[in-house]
Parts: C-alpha cells; sequence; structure tokens
C-alpha cells in the first residue's frame, strides 16, 4: 500500500473522480478527510480511516473545518487533493462572444478560487509542520486541447488554466520546502458534470475517435485515482510541477466528426 500512514485532505470527495478516489487512497492505506458538497446515503461511512467535512469550498471556512479535523484526528497533514470545480453553463459560460461577466466570475469561483483557497490554507499547514507534501490539483484536457465543436466553454477553459499556473508557479517556490504540487487534466469522464455530453449520440461518436484508447470511451473516475495515489505518495518524491494529462488519446487525436 502506497499510502500507508498518509493523512489526505479530498476537496471535492463526494462524488465522481472525488468519490472513487476516496476509496482508492483508502485501499491504499490512506487516512482521509473528505470535503463534499451535501450528504448523501450513498456516500462511505465515516470511520477511523474517513472523516467528512460538508459544506461550500467557495467559503475558506469549509476548508479550514477539513484542516481541523484531520489535525484532530491524525495529527497531521500529508497531502491535498483538490478536484472539486464544475461546469458554468447555468451561470452563462459559453463562446466568448455570448459569455457573460457572472458566467465568467462565477466559473472561476467554482474552479480556480477554491483551488487558490484550498492549496492555500493547506500550505499554510505544511510549513507550520516543515515536513514534506504533496498536493495534487484537477485542471481539464480543454485548458490546453480544445475541441471547439462541442465544447465551447471558454470560461471554464480558462479557470482550468489558471490551476495550472497557480499550480506550476507555487511548485517553484515551495520546492525548496519539499511540498510538491502537481496538476492531472482529464478529457472527458463519466461523471455527472457529463451528463450533458453522455445523452448527446454525436459528441459520443466524437469520442470514440478523439479518446480512442481502450476502443474508444468515455473515461472513468478510477482512470484517475490511480494517478493521483501515485502523486500523493512517496513514489512521486522527485515530481513536481508537472501537469499530467490522462485523456485516453484526446490531446494527439483529431477526433471525427459524423
Amino acid at each position: 500500500m502506497i499510502l500507508q500512514n498518509k493523512n489526505i485532505i479530498v476537496a471535492g470527495g463526494s462524488s465522481g473522480i472525488g468519490l472513487a478516489t476516496v476509496k482508492h487512497l483508502m485501499k491504499e492505506g490512506a487516512n482521509v478527510v473528505a470535503i463534499g458538497k451535501n450528504s448523501k446515503e450513498d456516500l462511505p461511512h465515516a470511520s477511523n480511516q474517513l472523516q467528512w467535512v460538508f459544506g461550500d469550498l467557495r467559503k475558506e471556512d469549509t476548508i479550514q473545518q477539513a484542516i481541523k479535523l484531520c489535525i484532530g484526528h491524525y495529527k497531521t497533514i500529508d497531502g491535498l487533493l483538490h478536484v472539486a470545480g464544475g461546469s458554468g453553463r447555468t451561470f452563462g459560460d459559453g463562446p466568448l462572444h455570448e459569455l457573460t461577466e457572472e458566467g465568467w466570475e462565477k466559473t472561476f469561483q467554482l474552479n480556480a478560487s477554491t483551488t487558490m483557497l484550498t492549496n492555500r490554507a493547506v500550505i499554510n499547514v505544511m510549513l507550520h509542520q516543515n515536513k514534506a507534501g504533496s498536493i495534487v490539483n484537477t485542471s481539464s484536457v480543454l485548458a490546453s486541447h480544445p475541441s471547439s465543436h462541442f465544447f465551447s466553454t471558454h470560461a471554464y477553459a480558462a479557470a482550468k488554466a489558471a490551476i495550472i499556473g497557480l499550480s506550476k508557479s507555487a511548485a517553484a517556490y515551495y520546492a525548496q520546502k519539499n511540498i510538491r504540487i502537481n496538476v492531472v487534466s482529464p478529457g472527458l469522464v463519466d461523471t455527472p458534470m457529463a451528463e450533458r455530453a453522455k445523452g448527446n449520440k454525436s459528441i459520443m461518436e466524437f469520442i470514440e475517435t478523439k479518446q480512442p484508447l481502450d476502443g474508444g470511451r468515455i473515461s472513468h473516475p478510477n482512470d484517475i485515482a490511480g494517478m493521483a495515489a501515485f502523486l500523493l505518495s512517496d513514489q512521486s518524491t522527485f515530481i513536481t510541477g508537472q501537469e499530467i494529462t490522462i485523456d485516453g488519446g484526446w490531446s494527439i487525436s483529431d477526433g471525427q466528426y459524423k
């Protein structure tokens, strides 16, 4: 188990990639404090190895509650996985000529600002602990490999690109403190956020050629969980400031429209 005795906070752990990773981290031996938006009946129950915090990560108090819980139960914080974020379509995100100011601001709050808040809070703890730590943030393949025909949410792409920039610049600054910061950038993943795409036959036919690995499919949350665990573990102690794209070939494939 590569995460034995590691204490990790997962921001956005109650669904999708976050929930799959919470379960995977626990299998690898980690103690986890998971932050979710809402409590649900099908979530794993709290235990000696798992604690829950429910709240809005756009408010700094939420991450502070998780930090207090993690230190109270497990004494130290060894890692942070930030997965929380989401689409801004309902706020007015879209192509630039249609993008509203509300869509821009709320999409950035949901994605980039929440990442900044969790990273800042956890780094402050890690500096005080004076020990090595690892942070993994979540961006998107759309930040650097746009696909305009079906995926034209420009505020979302910009916010996810901001996460990469924040992560790389912070990784450079804190490397001398042995605090590592890396990014995973998934392609289209089977999560609640992907419901629009999953229900569109044309998009799913496009994904068959845009993400051609494993028969051409939408990604599963577990496709990302293993890499997140690796980057949080001591097996990656000489890796920092990197973006790992987990996209089934999206970034190297043209994709075909029917």
